[in-house]
């Protein structure tokens, strides 16, 4: 009689680290005999990948859980991720079918499957994850249904911005051994996807604490000199204002794998607000980078993440965050508000500003961002781009969705054989903050 298979559902919640790992864990439930199963089918363990970085998340993981719960009324499930890391606690009170297993333990859960599939209760293991000094996460071939992987190739943070809970869900800053890199990159080269992006907690500080020291520049200019990736894109997710060196602007405006485009956290354009969030720069120091930037590196698109709504910002504070991002040449922005967490210096400040505040400082944001992305595409009207196609759009028969090598999103009408290929169009109309196009 043939064995039945483990049925494992998945869903992750927050950042493309996240999203790697729980990549990585699928791989290794794969290779151990497991089938993996929609999220709300039955199945016989349920993983739940968590984020905290804001209240919305959390409340998010706890629904996911709950819901887990309810769908698949026999199962385990497994908690695990920023939330888990942060407060178990409140995880395991859910039901005695949650076990929670904290972000170095995550790795770990292929191997307590055999045992939560025949309804054992597994010990929940949140290990002090600022004790966590090595990379172990493992390697994965495949990501998922994408056209471009993400790879994980740094976690955990040492700075101590006011607002932030990642470094004490993370742990500190460790890298991946940049031969691995390169050997992981070429994988999934190999494995067809035309794009790459490498993602961290804090790309920036790549390589500071590996032996010998070294950095994201000299990892670039590895990956650029191999000959399998002469055809591959590389990304790279955020980078901090202050990691741009000499030497890697001037890389990337050469480099014919790095995209032109960038990601850049902001958070606030007001000096003060900047010094309360502990950012250590200035606006003028961020505006004559972009400055910088967007000189030297042809056809750039630079993303900037914004928070609303800091403690004691005021009108005055927000309206000087408006005029500097408006006078920004940047893309678009990420706007987020606010949000409490409890165990950072922000939390205990006074002033906190009233969520209806929160919400109009986000919305006016958001409709500044639009204006942004508008004026930015209405650059690139009438010419071509290479497009990597990605899948269908939702909603458009026959159409589409591709990202150009500087991150604008093209539709345009092509077949399912077109998928996951390096196509060129010209752009012909631009609406709202789509750019629709036509195959050349």
């Amino acid at each position: 009689m043939t064995k039945q298979r483990t049925k494992i559902s998945i869903s992750t919640l927050g950042c493309k680290v996240n999203q790697y790992d729980s990549a990585a864990l699928v791989e290794t439930l794969k290779k151990n005999g497991c089938d993996i199963v929609p999220f709300d089918a039955l199945a016989d363990v349920c993983i739940i990948n968590t984020c905290v970085v804001t209240s919305r998340t959390e409340s998010q993981s706890r629904q996911l859980i709950r819901r887990a719960l309810k769908s698949s009324p026999q199962s385990h499930i497994v908690a695990t991720g920023c939330y888990a890391q942060k407060s178990p606690e409140d995880l395991i009170a859910l039901s005695d079918r949650v076990h929670v297993f904290g972000n170095r333990e995550k790795e770990d859960i292929p191997l307590h499957v055999p045992m939560l599939r025949t309804g054992c209760r597994v010990k929940s293991a949140v290990s002090d994850i600022s004790m966590e000094n090595s990379f172990t996460t493992p390697a994965c071939s495949s990501f998922f249904d994408r056209t471009r992987a993400f790879l994980k190739i740094q976690d955990g943070c040492n700075s101590k911005c006011s607002y932030c809970i990642v470094p004490r869900v993370r742990g500190p800053s460790r890298s991946l051994n940049a031969d691995n890199v390169v050997t992981r990159v070429k994988q999934f080269a190999e494995s067809g996807y035309p794009e790459v992006v490498l993602t961290g907690i804090h790309l920036g500080a790549y390589g500071l604490d590996l032996v010998p020291r070294t950095n994201m520049c000299q990892l670039l200019k590895s990956l650029e000199s191999d000959e399998l990736l002469s055809l591959c894109r590389i990304r790279l997710s955020s980078i901090e204002p202050t990691e741009f060196s000499d030497e890697l602007i001037n890389f990337i405006s050469q480099s014919r794998i790095i995209c032109s485009h960038l990601h850049i956290p902001l958070q606030s354009g007001d000096a003060e607000i900047l010094r309360r969030m502990g950012r250590s720069y200035s606006p003028v120091f961020f505006k004559n980078l972009i400055e910088r930037l967007k000189t030297d590196i042809a056809d750039l698109n630079i993303g900037i993440d914004i928070i609303a709504g800091f403690p004691g910002e005021t009108d005055e504070h927000f309206q000087n965050t408006v005029k500097f991002v408006q006078a920004l040449q940047v893309g678009y922005f990420h706007v987020f508000p606010y949000s409490r967490r409890q165990g950072t210096a922000a939390a205990r400040l006074d002033n906190q500003v009233p969520e209806p505040v929160k919400r109009e400082r986000v919305k006016a944001l958001r409709q500044l961002s639009l204006k942004k992305k508008q004026k930015f595409y209405a650059l690139h009207l009438n010419r071509s781009l290479s497009v990597i196609a990605e899948g269908k759009q939702g909603g458009m028969d026959g159409i589409l969705k591709g990202f150009s090598k500087n991150y604008i999103p093209v539709f345009f009408k092509g077949s399912d054989e077109l998928i996951g290929k390096n196509l060129w169009v010209k752009t012909k109309e631009v609406r709202d903050d789509k750019v629709f196009a036509l195959i050349e």
